[in-house]
């Protein structure tokens, strides 16, 4: 397959480039970059999240519940308490080279 024919391919593949964007959009925000980094270091309650990033429970359940819709991260419930953690090893991926660059970048 050439090159041109590769590219038309994946240009007319809507869905697949709509939930890329997606992806981009959920973690395009300062709050939710927070939290992923806060979830990149291991599963977290709304409690802690909000303790570590010292910001109110609301706002962050509210980020949570963004980040949750788009498949971003996952919750996992123990007792009455929601464990929430990145939804898997590719999140972790995009999360850590878009980190890393951002480092590079800054010198």
């Amino acid at each position: 397959m050439s090159v041109e024919q590769e590219i038309k391919e994946f240009s007319e593949h809507t869905e697949l480039i709509n939930k890329i964007s997606i992806i981009f959009k959920s973690m395009g925000d300062p709050t939710r970059i927070k939290i992923l980094y806060a979830l990149s270091k291991g599963p977290m309650n709304v409690t802690q999240i909000s303790n570590v990033l010292q910001m109110s429970q609301s706002s962050i359940s509210h980020q949570l519940a963004v980040l949750r819709s788009h498949n971003i991260i996952r919750v996992e419930r123990v007792a009455r308490n929601a464990i929430y953690s990145l939804d898997d090893e590719h999140i972790q991926c995009i999360f850590k080279d878009g980190l890393v660059h951002a480092k590079h970048r800054l010198g």
